[in-house]
This record gives C-alpha cells, sequence and structure tokens, in this order.
C-alpha cells in the first residue's frame, strides 16, 4: 500500500534558475545597444530572462543620458516658435480687422456726407434691388 502512496504523489521539485552575474562590459554593451534603439527592453528582458526593472538599474547606472530623476522636457523648443508664429497671425489679423474698420468708418462717413449734400437719407432710401 505504501507503493501506490508514492506512485501517486506529485513531484514538489522546483525549477530555479541560477544565481547569475553579469560583467559590467556586458551591461555597458547592452545599454549602449538599448540606447540606440537596436533592442527593446521587453525584447532584451526576455531574451536573456532578466526583469525589466534590472535593466533600467543598468541603463540608470551606465547611460549617460539616462539618470534616474532626470526629466526630458520634450518639444520646448517649438512650442516657443510655435507661439511666435501664433502671436505674428494674431497681429496680421488684427491689422486686417482694423484696416477694414477705416473703410466701413470712411464709408459710413462718405453716406453721411452725401446724405446732407443731397437733403435725402441715403442709407433708408437705397435699394440695391435689379
Amino acid at each position: 500500500m505504501s507503493n501506490s502512496k508514492l506512485k501517486t504523489k506529485k513531484s514538489t521539485k522546483l525549477n530555479i534558475r541560477p544565481y547569475r552575474v553579469f560583467s559590467e562590459e556586458f551591461k555597458r554593451e547592452k545599454v549602449a545597444q538599448i540606447s540606440a534603439g537596436e533592442i527593446s527592453i521587453l525584447s532584451f528582458s526576455k531574451l536573456w530572462s532578466v526583469s525589466q526593472n534590472t535593466v533600467y538599474k543598468w541603463i540608470y547606472k551606465y547611460s549617460p543620458d539616462h539618470k534616474k530623476g532626470t526629466i526630458m522636457v520634450v518639444q520646448k523648443d517649438s512650442e516657443a516658435v510655435k507661439l511666435v508664429e501664433l502671436q505674428g497671425k494674431i497681429a496680421e489679423l488684427e491689422r486686417a480687422i482694423g484696416q477694414k474698420q477705416m473703410i466701413i468708418d470712411y464709408q459710413d462717413k462718405l453716406i453721411e456726407i452725401a446724405s446732407k449734400e443731397l437733403d435725402v437719407d441715403l442709407k433708408k432710401s437705397f435699394n440695391p434691388g435689379p
């Protein structure tokens, strides 16, 4: 009866990965590849069975461009250029509106003077029909 218990009992053997140590040269080389965009962090971590957290630690340690806590502002210069362009466009539109308003004021004054000269209210009696 004891033999049947041994046969039905499942194995509890754990598959433990061996402890690995990567050289500093290897880490620097792989960080350079990741920084150059040759391989993604996800692909590298799957290929070498290394956690993504470990890869990020290597990047923070060995990459001159990626330090922990560094904030990268993207498109700061282009936003400033865009702001200047928009301000220029606003000024141009305000100038055009000002010119149109001057033309309207001129025409109103011309109608007013003509109405006084002809002794007819041109604004009310003007009929643009055929």
